[in-house]
């Protein structure tokens, strides 16, 4: 009967990793920003430090701090990893996995563990009923904490800064996707390109931005962050940009960015 028509599948959280192994491209800053704006809208978030330099965790007011159960560190380690790896912010609805320099030594500790490629996505899963998305805050290489992220995640979100070098290494990252994708994991796709420190008054960023969408055509955001001296200040205070300063450019754009996700996802 009509009346018992099947029941709505269980709400499935989205994992996106935040990665690009050129460094200084603003990873970081958007996985605090673009997470802290869902947040403040009342979605429950997980933000994942998968970088040895905790800058993600410091970047949120925890540097120094762990879960109960600890860090991401242990979290790999642990072969019945759960929830007590999670622990709030200062932010409502933000919860962060947090990472300390221990995280180095798992690029070599991960080798010879079964199922190494795995063990990130072995923690995340059972979390997407959790939260509607989790970020992962990738390291500046392509090692295997990036490679766990690339299996966990079902897209890739590329931060790419308006310079000369941008597109530089850019293949390296989307070889290493079409990889992944043929043996690990064949859902992974690109969440967006998004265009960042962009200076609208130099002819160079206004190139490099065209170059880009020639490239990537629609899967690079609408939204570009601009080169914002707020955003650079927010870490020193442990506060995401949005928050340090909500007026500024860097701010507006991030949550701009923010709803530019929610809309795609819409239909």
């Amino acid at each position: 009967m009509a009346e018992k028509a099947a029941l709505a599948e269980p709400a499935r959280g989205r994992i996106v990793a935040v990665a690009n192994q050129k460094g200084g491209v603003g990873k970081t800053t958007t996985a605090i920003n673009v997470a802290t704006s869902l947040a403040l809208e009342g979605r429950p978030i997980l933000l994942v430090d998968a970088d040895p330099q905790g800058n993600l965790t410091s970047g949120v007011g925890l540097k120094g701090q762990r879960a109960e159960g600890g860090t991401i560190y242990e979290a790999l380690m642990d072969e019945n990893a759960s929830e007590s790896f999670i622990m709030p912010t200062s932010v409502e609805h933000l919860f962060l996995m947090p990472a300390d320099r221990n995280l180095t030594g798992a690029e070599i500790e991960l080798v010879p563990l079964p199922d190494r490629e795995r063990r990130l996505q072995r923690i995340l899963e059972p979390l997407r009923s959790r939260f509607e998305y989790i970020f992962i805050d990738c390291p500046p290489s392509l090692g295997l904490l990036t490679l766990n992220a690339l299996v966990a995640a079902d897209a890739v979100l590329i931060p790419l800064h308006c310079e000369y070098f941008a597109l530089e290494g850019l293949a390296d990252l989307v070889g290493t996707m079409r990889r992944v994708r043929g043996g690990l994991n064949p859902s992974l796709d690109i969440e967006g390109v998004l265009l960042t420190m962009y200076d609208d008054r130099t002819n160079l960023g206004q190139l490099v931005a065209r170059d880009v969408r020639d490239f990537f055509k629609d899967k690079v955001f609408n939204t570009i962050i601009p080169r914002n001296v707020r955003l650079g200040e927010a870490p020193s205070h442990g506060m995401p940009g949005v928050l340090y300063d909500t007026k500024s450019r860097g701010a507006e754009a991030y949550m701009a960015l923010a709803k530019e996700m929610l809309s795609r996802h819409a239909a």
